[in-house]
């Protein structure tokens, strides 16, 4: 990973639940690159992480979700974990959030059940992507084409099936994210 992202600010949006190392390695890798990486959230405070199979640690929230301007940010990222997702795209204000991202042709890099927000967000139709396994029949029915890969960019989106994924995910994301706003590819 040798691309530079100096000056830019990436968003980190999750809700309680989110897979603790799908945020940790990211984030760690966008810092080591010059990023600021911020955690977004609806939930003020502290937000908790989920570790595989049992509550992990807590994290500060950075900026809360109802404070929060997309316009501030140059990319997005959305780690997974099952609860995460859910509750995001059960909240219209964190839908509206990461709907903003791809209205402004900005980078997403959403890994394991993180693109179940995509579908809310009304963003993920004709688009190639991959995921964990168990969304990938809600992904195909939003009308995306879903393949099985370890990590898939369309166009400034990046996704990911899992957490054995992250070194390539955060490969691509760090790339994807260093060449900033992706025009918008015609018919």
């Amino acid at each position: 990973m040798q691309k530079n992202l100096n000056g830019k600010k990436v968003a980190i949006l999750v809700e309680n639940g989110f897979e603790q190392e799908e945020l940790t390695k990211p984030r760690e890798a966008l810092i080591q690159s010059g990023a600021e990486a911020l955690i977004i959230s609806p939930v003020e405070g502290k937000v908790r992480g989920w570790n595989h199979t049992e509550w992990g640690d807590e994290f500060p929230v950075d900026i809360p979700l109802s404070q929060a301007n997309s316009g501030d940010f140059d990319a997005l990222l959305l780690p997974g974990g099952v609860m995460n997702p859910d509750r995001l795209r059960m909240n219209t204000a964190a839908v509206a959030f990461v709907k903003e991202f791809f209205d402004a042709n900005k980078p997403v890099a959403s890994i394991c059940h993180g693109p179940w927000t995509l579908i809310d967000a009304g963003v993920i139709n004709g688009r190639t992507v991959t995921s964990w396994p168990s969304i990938r029949e809600d992904l195909k029915n939003a009308g995306a084409r879903w393949i099985d890969s370890e990590v898939v960019v369309d166009n400034g989106l990046v996704t990911s099936r899992k957490p054995a994924d992250i070194p390539a995910f955060n490969e691509k994301m760090i790339e994807e994210f260093s060449e900033g706003i992706h025009e918008r590819k015609t018919a």
